[in-house]
């Protein structure tokens, strides 16, 4: 990938701000999730060793790759989606999770298959993976193209139970994070609601806000006129509407007493 292609990647997944109404939450950003980082490194190593490791003919050889691949996307998927369904990106980041524990049993499978020794998680083996485990060495910033790049734990050249073992390890690694990101997403779901919620809301504070504005000038257009005083009583008179006759809909000044006093006088209009 060139320079320039990685460039736009990096324009593409960057976090969508909220517009000036504020009514879309911040969204997408992805990339700096701990868990597509991981769930990155788990495909880009499944992809080497299942050209290594699995006949590239079979269905097992497609079907891990693809659920690697799942892992990753669904989770850049769910983040972009997450501006307007909350429930979309809850149902995404759950689906990047088991297409993960479908892999980790494709490679427990593995093992057992070829007679091979599945590490404990507290042995040295797994311990000296998790030491070396950091997020983000699959995503170069800064443009450069190392041949390790997409293989920081040595899959290309690991015999296969370090290999399988060692993508086990990631793996685990992943759908931990994931399942603490559900466990926030459904916090803030429960606690905030989703697109709809927010639409809502928003909408509800435009409308009072039109309503505070045309109470508040109807205000001043009243305060602004001066009051008469009733032609019977002389007490200050009210703007009132009439609501039957030949005059229905139309304003007048009527007292302020009434119906003690049923004086009147009519609206002069500007002229």
């Amino acid at each position: 990938m060139s320079l320039s292609e990685k460039s736009k990647v990096k324009v593409s997944d960057k976090s969508d701000g909220s517009g000036a109404s504020g009514l879309l939450p911040a969204h997408g950003g992805y990339r700096r999730l701990r868990s597509f980082q991981t769930s990155e490194m788990v495909y880009d190593g499944t992809v080497i060793f299942c050209d290594r490791f699995i006949n590239i003919r079979s269905r097992t050889h497609d079907q891990m790759v693809q659920a690697a691949r799942s892992g990753r996307q669904n989770i850049a998927e769910g983040s972009v989606a997450s501006g307007t369904s909350k429930k979309f990106e809850l149902k995404l980041t759950n689906v990047a999770k088991a297409s993960l524990e479908e892999l980790l049993l494709d490679y427990e499978d593995f093992l057992r298959q070829h007679r091979l020794l599945l590490w404990d998680k507290d042995s040295p083996q797994a311990l000296a993976v998790r030491g070396r485990y950091r997020p983000g060495q699959s995503d170069q910033s800064d443009g450069s193209d190392r041949s390790d790049n997409a293989d920081p734990y040595g899959i290309a050249t690991a015999k296969p139970e370090a290999a399988a073992n060692t993508l086990i390890c990631l793996i685990n690694q992943a759908t931990y994070l994931l399942r603490r990101q559900i466990q926030r997403l459904e916090r803030d779901f429960l606690g905030e609601g989703g697109f709809t919620e927010r639409l809502y809301r928003k909408r509800s504070e435009f409308r009072r806000g039109v309503k505070e504005s045309d109470e508040s000038d109807r205000s001043d257009r009243s305060e602004s006129t001066p009051r008469p005083e009733c032609p019977r009583c002389g007490k200050p008179m009210v703007r009132r509407t009439a609501r039957v006759g030949a005059n229905a809909g139309q304003s007048f000044w009527g007292c302020s007493a009434y119906p003690d006093c049923t004086g009147t006088r009519s609206i002069d209009k500007p002229g």
